[in-house]
């Protein structure tokens, strides 16, 4: 297992997830289709959440498995999918006898800190052939909000919190060539920029960092809590505010590689 702090201590709201953040899983739906699953595949999507787009693969025809390092999330995607087969695994560190046609992720792996041990354990669970379809943060993703996050924190004297590393943005370059070094051809990969809508307008900031950096605000008093992410809001404003519409500033890596 790894020393990522942030997989070891997050606890996800995973019915908070499904509600206010389901884009998440509806724009992954575009990378099923990347992914193109035929019939009869064993595939693995890793990073599953809560499952609903392992059941989608599943529903196109193949045996599918889905994995999370939140219990959280794995308890909600069986409840949800009983006859899916879901287990908590850590995707840097796992092991299957039974090699998979394709591994899947969407929107998981920049939670990820041990990059090389994700595309060892990935190529290893493949058959020969078999292919990593992906998407996850890249390079630039959330700038604007982490910025803000670590200077507000900064100014209250919150320099731990503000050092946390929660994430793991790379360039194309740079995770085309882990994958390499793992011993993967990578056939296709793109970066782009993605705006990613926020609900409840002003309020959308306070609860996407409620959601996914939770830690950024651990051990700070609630009352204060509350006025850092007003803080955090307002410098936001000038980047994310259009016209009463907020938008985060998402930036994607998505990509295709092949175990040869």
């Amino acid at each position: 297992m790894t020393n990522d702090p942030m997989t070891k201590e997050m606890k996800w709201n995973a019915d908070l997830y499904d509600q206010k953040h389901a884009f998440v899983f509806q724009y992954g739906e575009d990378v099923l289709e990347l992914l193109d699953v035929k019939p009869g595949e064993y595939i693995l999507d890793l990073g599953c959440g809560t499952g609903h787009l392992t059941q989608q693969i599943k529903d196109k025809g193949a045996r599918v498995k889905g994995t999370d390092f939140s219990p959280e999330m794995i308890e909600q995607a069986r409840a949800k999918y009983p006859e899916v087969d879901f287990a908590v695994e850590n995707a840097a560190d796992f092991f299957t006898d039974e090699k998979y046609d394709a591994v899947f992720s969407n929107a998981a792996l920049h939670w990820v800190l041990d990059a090389n041990g994700a595309a060892r354990s990935v190529y290893n669970s493949l058959k020969h052939g078999g292919r990593f379809v992906a998407e996850m943060g890249g390079k630039g993703n959330v700038a604007h909000l982490i910025e803000a996050i670590q200077l507000v924190l900064q100014n209250h004297g919150y320099h731990v919190q503000a050092d946390t590393k929660l994430w793991y943005f790379p360039s194309v370059g740079e995770y085309a060539t882990k994958l390499e070094e793992h011993g993967f051809r990578v056939t296709y990969a793109v970066h782009y920029d993605r705006k990613t809508p926020l609900q409840d307008g002003d309020l959308g900031v306070a609860k996407w960092v409620t959601m996914f950096g939770a830690q950024y605000m651990e051990n700070i008093p609630e009352e204060e809590k509350a006025e850092i992410l007003k803080e955090i809001t307002h410098k936001l404003e000038p980047f994310y505010n259009e016209n009463g519409q907020w938008y985060a500033d998402y930036k994607r890596l998505r990509f295709v590689a092949i175990k040869e």
